[in-house]
């Protein structure tokens, strides 16, 4: 039964990783969830950057019911509509525009809204939304733009993507103001074009073995 209490950020204090998916053959949609959620990872965002991406959303939330799925890429109301319709748990956009964030402070569904400014964040902000995506991460400044965002609004809560990998994923989680990271460096397309599942659930539980609970 989904639990539509959740807040923002309950879903992303859910896992410390959270993989961005992009299924380009929704054959593939239900085996990658159950990999990943074998793997310890069960907070997933499906993105709509395919045909299928709606499809695919629709198939892991009716076969895999120990994930909690969200969309993600969501661009337009039109598809916050649409994913809103279908059910997600939450909802992830790579940034904000005015109909978006209307969409966001009035639905039902939790949103991470992308910002990568100081000045987005601050609008976001003023709508009321306190749990962002810093996107695209590395290229906005990365670790030292999050640390220098925590100076005028401290209370803002982030999960960066965009050039997160495993060598850098750790130091990320380590900031206070950032609850979980997301990434596709542990779904490469590769191993999903093999169908090597197998692989991609040992690759979650490597990324699984970090302690969140540690902090700077």
């Amino acid at each position: 039964m989904k639990n539509w209490k959740r807040s923002a950020q309950d879903v992303l204090s859910l896992s410390p990783v959270i993989p961005v998916i992009v299924i380009q053959k929704l054959e593939d949609a239900v085996p990658l969830a159950k990999a990943l959620v074998a793997g310890g990872i069960n907070v997933l965002e499906v993105t709509l950057r395919t045909a299928c991406g709606l499809d695919a959303i629709k198939k892991i939330m009716q076969e895999v019911p120990q994930a909690i799925v969200g969309a993600g890429t969501v661009t337009s109301v039109e598809q916050f509509e649409q994913v809103t319709k279908a059910g997600v748990e939450f909802i992830i956009t790579p940034g904000l525009t005015p109909k978006l964030l209307t969409a966001a402070t009035q639905g039902s569904v939790p949103v991470i809204p992308g910002i990568a400014t100081i000045g987005e964040l601050m609008t976001a902000k003023e709508a009321g939304l306190n749990t962002f995506k810093f996107f695209p991460a590395e290229i906005n400044g990365g670790i030292p733009a999050l640390k220098a965002f925590a100076g005028p609004i401290p209370d803002a809560k982030f999960c960066p993507t965009g050039g997160i990998n495993f060598k850098n994923y750790r130091e990320y989680l380590a900031l206070k103001n950032v609850l979980c990271v997301g990434g596709s460096w542990f779904v490469p397309p590769e191993l999903i074009e093999q169908k090597d599942f197998n692989k991609i659930t040992e690759m979650a539980k490597q990324v699984m073995e970090f302690d969140p609970k540690i902090k700077n």
